[in-house]
């Protein structure tokens, strides 16, 4: 396990490493560098989310209930999950290795750091689920640092592109995103080793968000980004919101993610599809419903 802040780049690096061959449970983290989470800021909020998940202690050590063995269905492999907490509002990087291969998702910053605590596996591709800085403020470094292809929905480049501009929360981030090497869109596949993704489209937090669902040797995990949390769901007030897209989105993953999978947010806890199914009022069927109209 690589722990420790990067301090020349202000990145909580490489706190965990989920073994994708171990079940997957996920609770608050305890032990680290980080502090407490005071809440999703630019992440979620928007639905009565009040301060967010705690990381009691930061984010270096063991997720307490235990993401790095306890509960999400993975299939036996020899896959990881590695993550980096980023940014001035603490967004959730996260690196999928399989076969040597990685593929990042969701650089917010400390692009150099995430590469350097990466050097030991090929960062083949960076995805961002959506386009707000804390999202993708550090894609241009890494992949200037290791060459990778860069791939986000068409629906969002124009926003991704203000990156390194001051948000509406007041936060600014690392550089601008760069014109990604590819577009993706629903029903696109990204393949890595012995795992590949299935893109979902998900409009409502930005025009162009998306899903990434596990198949393969990643079957059982789902990069959610800022669309779902433990508990919530992404807020709509920010640039290119959409509220009733929000929950049309919200209604098709009830539908398309399966129970056993492990949710892994943009911000705060890690979560289940079966925990939010059974106590996120943003995915009941009165709520939802709203979405299949």
């Amino acid at each position: 396990m690589i722990q420790g802040r990067d301090e020349d780049e202000g990145c909580c690096c490489g706190g965990h490493e989920h073994d994708a061959s171990e079940d997957c449970g996920c609770g608050s983290h305890e032990g680290g560098c980080c502090g407490d989470h005071e809440g999703h800021g630019d992440g979620c909020g928007g639905h009565g989310h009040e301060g967010g998940h705690s990381h009691e202690g930061g984010c270096c050590g063991h997720h307490g209930g235990g993401c790095c063995g306890g509960g999400c269905g993975h299939n036996a492999s020899d896959d990881q999950i590695r993550m980096f907490i980023v940014g001035p509002i603490e967004t959730d990087c996260y690196a999928y290795v399989s076969e040597g291969e990685c593929l990042v998702v969701d650089p917010g910053n400390s692009g150099a750091a995430i590469a350097r605590h990466l050097e030991d596996v090929r960062v083949t591709t960076i995805v961002a689920t959506h386009g707000h800085g804390d999202h993708v403020g550090g894609v241009k470094a890494l992949r200037d640092a290791t060459g990778a292809r860069f791939l986000m929905h068409e629906a969002d480049v124009e926003l991704a592109g203000r990156a390194g501009e001051a948000s509406e929360l007041g936060r600014s981030y690392d550089d601008d995103a760069p014109e990604p090497d590819q577009t993706i869109a629903d029903g696109d596949v990204i393949e890595l080793g012995t795992a590949s993704f299935r893109v979902i489209g998900a409009p409502g937090h930005t025009p162009g968000g998306i899903v990434l669902l596990g198949q393969g040797t990643a079957d059982g995990v789902a990069f959610v980004g800022d669309t779902l949390f433990k508990g919530s769901c992404g807020r709509t007030d920010l640039a290119g919101g959409d509220h009733d897209a929000l929950m049309a989105t919200l209604a098709r993953l009830r539908e398309e993610i399966p129970a056993r999978t492990t949710l892994f947010c943009g911000h705060g806890d890690s979560t289940t599809m079966m925990e939010e199914l059974e106590g996120n009022p943003w995915l009941q069927p009165d709520a939802v419903s709203d979405g299949m109209h």
